[in-house]
Order: structure tokens, then sequence, then C-alpha cells
């Protein structure tokens, strides 16, 4: 859907897992066996992934400024499940927080949105204005107002709706 480049980082595995349903077809590539192992979850794991998906596009949309979709669990409570690490490489001495297993999306996730805190870039994350929409995209404006995944095709819709509404 979107034009934009992918998320910075460990971002890009929350925004991939958001894009998974085409709200405005129905289409979930969730369903697919090649998907699900992209992101390794099996199929018993597939209500728990959604149940993530839907969290994680509900705080994306109140990183726009927009209300949830639908009632969702909490994500800090989805997150709270996941034990994180932290990694010290001894080279350098740099630190980074990194999943305790690397195997559950659960703990992937957290550690990317950990990644993305340390770094002040988690609220760039962003879902679609758009009702029938709520794509994932990074923010990369500089005042950080992006309203839509894709300018041509959401922005361009809210636009002319805007238009013909005063018109009419």
């Amino acid at each position: 859907m979107s034009e934009r480049s992918p998320a910075p980082g460990g971002l890009a595995l929350v925004e991939s897992l958001v894009n998974t349903l085409d709200i405005e077809t129905g289409a979930d590539s969730l369903d697919t066996p090649d998907v699900r192992a992209r992101f390794g979850v099996g199929e018993a794991e597939l209500p728990t992934a959604r149940e993530l998906r839907e969290s994680l596009r509900a705080t994306l949309l109140a990183h726009a400024g927009h209300p949830p979709h639908r009632e969702v669990a909490p994500l800090g409570e989805l997150l709270a499940r996941a034990p994180l690490l932290v990694a010290v490489d001894a080279r350098d001495g740099s630190a980074s927080l990194a999943p305790a297993d690397t195997g559950p999306l659960l703990s992937r996730v957290a550690a990317a949105v950990a990644e993305a805190l340390v770094a002040g870039t988690w609220t760039r994350l962003k879902a679609c204005e758009a009702d029938t929409c709520h794509w994932a995209y990074y923010d990369r404006s500089p005042a950080g107002r992006g309203r839509w995944c894709s300018m041509r095709v959401c922005g361009a819709r809210a636009k002319m709706r805007r238009y013909r509404a005063r018109e009419g």
C-alpha cells in the first residue's frame, strides 16, 4: 500500500507485522504458511500473533493522534510477557536490550520496541489515518506530523472527500 521506505532497525519487524492485514480487502497474509514462517509463528500461535498485531496497530494509531480502531489488549500487558535481557558487547562495551528467547514473535517485538525507545524513534511509527487502511508507516517528515501511509492514495482520498463536502 505505501510507497514509503521501511522503518529503521527493529521497527521494520513491527511495521511488517502490522501490515500483514489489508483492512480494505480483509486479506490477512498471516493465513499463508510462508508469511507465518517469516515471523516464526505456527498455526497454534496465530491468535496470539493477531492479538499482538492489533494491539500494535492501536498504539500506532495513538502515535498519529487517532483513537483505537477497536477494543484490543493493551500493548504494555502483552509486552510484559516477553522477557528481555541486557546484552553487552565484549568488544566495545555497548549494551542493548535483547529477547531472552529469539524464537517467539512477542520477544522480538518487545526488543524492537525497546530499541526504538532508546533511539527515540518509537513514536515515529504510526498507522494511517484512513479508516479503510490503518497501514503502518514510519513518519520521516521533519515535524513528525504525517497522517497517511501514502499521500498519493489515502491522502488524496481524504482531500477529495473534504473538497466534496465543502462543495456539496
